[in-house]
């Protein structure tokens, strides 16, 4: 290995024992526990949708490209909404079919519903001759063991001898699972997330607000909400355990996907996340973002990344667990701030324009970009798992 590939894996993980840490996961990183990727999700959604809601569905998908998933199809019907809570008719025609406003609220509670069950019970979808898993109330599918792994590795021992003098860690999540929650608590990790209580909790967090700035090692910012938040009575916004009958739910589960313009994403708790993720990327001092799991698909999260990023006064680097390149980070690459861009792939390292150092040889591809990957690399360091 040649010195300047040797030193890149040496900056790697120098970056990662950094004391300004922040995280952002997307589906990925869940994959692996049970729950299904976002084209697998669509199929199942639909597959055991109601009669309504596909008919639904159906028309909504005639407005969008063929590559459009459940959490486009949750954006445009929340689009035609709004335009609905707006309009005369409380209507709107989509595709060739009509459809009233009580419908709609009523599919999207539906398909809310649908995306918040089978991501806690888990499902995994047909493959190379197996059969389908769908996880069910009492007999889930989803396991922990990766999750728990990569928090002992992040906050046991990556933070071995720093941990005295390194701040919360922030955990941006795309995800509406608990298993980074669940994981931390397994871990004896302590963290905050917005909520004061126990199993049921409310959310005491505001637009704004200052974040606790001691006794926790962990933030956990949900940017899309999570299968355990529902809308309670005077818009109190709750953490329920699931089964329970209390307290009396007065709206939908809180789980809102992409940059849509529904109304709520306007609104806490959706816009106070992105308020931290905002001043994180934003913060002076040296700071890191690792990116893992995620597809950069999401355009509101990649224009909070570029706008921070393009500031003279920001110091931060990203490091992003890729399994290739893409669009997105290729147009990073070559910006103005592409040298601090780390791209983690199959086929080596990229820093900024240059790259692949460290490349696999023959038709070897490397895993370090993936969330187990990840966990290798805290425990034994970038260039163990390129040896």
């Amino acid at each position: 290995m040649d010195s300047s590939a040797s030193d890149c894996l040496k900056q790697i993980d120098e970056l990662l024992a950094i004391s300004h840490q922040s995280w952002l996961f997307g589906a990925g990183i869940s994959f692996s526990a049970g729950i299904p990727l976002i084209d697998s999700l669509t199929k199942r959604i639909y597959a055991v949708a109601d009669s309504p809601v596909k008919t639904l569905f159906d028309a909504i998908k005639t407005e969008l490209s063929s590559e459009a998933h459940i959490e486009h199809i949750l954006s445009h019907l929340g689009d035609y909404i709004a335009i609905a809570e707006r309009g005369k008719d409380k209507a709107v025609k989509i595709g060739s079919g009509q459809f009233n406003l009580s419908d709609m609220n009523d599919a999207h509670d539906k398909i809310l519903k649908l995306i918040s069950e089978t991501i806690r019970w888990g499902y995994k979808p047909a493959k190379d001759g197996a059969s389908e898993t769908a996880g069910e109330k009492g007999k889930s599918i989803v396991t922990i063991d990766v999750h728990q792994s990569f928090i002992n590795a992040l906050f046991h021992r990556n933070q071995a001898g720093i941990a005295e003098r390194r701040g919360a860690v922030n955990l941006f999540t795309t995800n509406y699972d608990t298993l980074l929650e669940d994981a931390l608590a397994l871990c004896c990790c302590s963290y905050w997330d917005g909520f004061s209580g126990g199993a049921v909790a409310y959310r005491n967090y505001r637009y704004g607000a200052k974040e606790p700035d001691e006794n926790f090692r962990a933030h956990i910012v949900k940017l899309h909400g999570s299968i355990d938040w529902y809308l309670g009575e005077e818009d109190r916004i709750l953490r329920v355990r699931s089964g329970d009958l209390y307290p009396e739910k007065a709206g939908r589960v809180l789980i809102y996907p992409q940059a849509t313009k529904y109304l709520a994403t306007q609104r806490d708790p959706f816009a106070a996340n992105f308020d931290l993720f905002r001043r994180t990327l934003n913060k002076k001092a040296e700071n890191v973002l690792s990116i893992c799991g995620y597809s950069f698909g999401d355009e509101h999260i990649n224009q909070e990344i570029e706008f921070a990023m393009r500031s003279s006064e920001n110091k931060s680097t990203v490091l992003a667990f890729s399994k290739g390149l893409n669009n997105k980070l290729n147009e990073w690459r070559k910006s103005p701030w592409g040298k601090r861009l780390y791209i983690i792939s199959e086929k080596g390292l990229y820093v900024g324009d240059q790259g692949p150092y460290c490349s696999p040889t023959d038709d070897m591809a490397y895993n370090w970009w993936t969330f187990e990957g990840v966990t290798k690399i805290l425990n034994c360091g970038a260039e163990g798992c390129v040896l």
